[in-house]
């Protein structure tokens, strides 16, 4: 039996319309064809809950992994952070099957791997081994799933540590996993700290750098696939694929086959 093709999808941010379009594409359309999606799922765009209710109505043919976004829109239902003037994820929040949205949110993934490839919303730190990486961001969704999500949720809101160090416990380790693999683009060239105010192009700053081009990464022979950054755009290299095509800033939505690196774009109009 062959393996089942997929095609990864990079920021959906609530811009259902343009999701149900790409989707209709006859690849993507196939029930053969599995789907991932990149993260930040809701918010920004218009219709935060159609993403979603679209996302899961391809059953287990979709596979999803949680973005910042994401990540807020459960800090907002868990009553740890307050809503913000540009979040559009009210939707969900006041949809009459809310929890049930909201539990099945935080029981998804942070990273997955599949055919030679693995994805994350943001990034991996050059210090992680692909290997290392899936056991840390298995402890955040562990707490995610648990009964203590609530407090999980705050704990690991914060910018500080900016490093990693296998020492960390508690919230700080936290912290750092979660802004790693659903934060980071750029880091410092000097020290390798993570930086969170640079959205710009990859280099923008001379003293920074994208996170994909620190030395010393550790598994650069598999291809990490992510979104989140908007300005770098489709961006592919053998070592890291960003997905992220700006859909909700009116350019594109891209899909792309693992197999082969085939492309697929949905235009886009603006969707804030």
């Amino acid at each position: 039996m062959s393996a089942r093709e997929v095609w990864a999808i990079g920021d959906v941010q609530g811009c259902r319309h343009a999701l149900q379009q790409l989707l209709q594409h006859p690849e993507l359309a196939d029930p053969g064809t599995d789907i991932w999606f990149a993260g930040d799922l809701v918010n920004r765009g218009p219709d935060s809950l159609g993403a979603l209710q679209l996302i899961r109505s391809l059953g287990s043919r979709a596979r999803v992994i949680l973005g910042n976004h994401d990540l807020h829109l459960l800090a907002v239902a868990a009553g740890v952070r307050r809503i913000r003037r540009s979040d559009t994820f009210q939707d969900v929040l006041q949809a009459a099957d809310a929890a049930e949205w909201i539990d099945w949110l935080r029981r998804q993934p942070l990273l997955i791997r599949g055919q030679g490839h693995v994805m994350v919303h943001a990034g991996i730190l050059p210090a992680w081994t692909l290997e290392q990486a899936a056991c840390l961001a298995s402890e955040i969704e562990s707490a995610l799933k648990g009964p203590a999500w609530r407090q999980a949720v705050d704990d690991f809101y914060g910018e500080q540590p900016l490093h990693w160090d296998d020492t960390l416990q508690g919230p700080a380790r936290m912290r750092v996993i979660v802004n790693a693999l659903t934060r980071m683009r750029v880091c410092h060239r000097s020290d390798g700290r993570m930086d969170f105010t640079h959205k710009a192009g990859p280099h923008a700053n001379p003293d920074l750098c994208p996170w994909y081009e620190l030395p010393g990464r550790r598994d650069p022979a598999t291809p990490v696939i992510f979104g989140h950054w908007s300005a770098l755009g489709l961006h592919i290299r053998p070592d890291a694929i960003c997905l992220d095509s700006g859909c909700v800033w009116g350019r594109s939505l891209t899909a792309m086959r693992l197999s082969d690196h085939r492309i697929l774009q949905q235009a886009c109009t603006p969707c804030t």
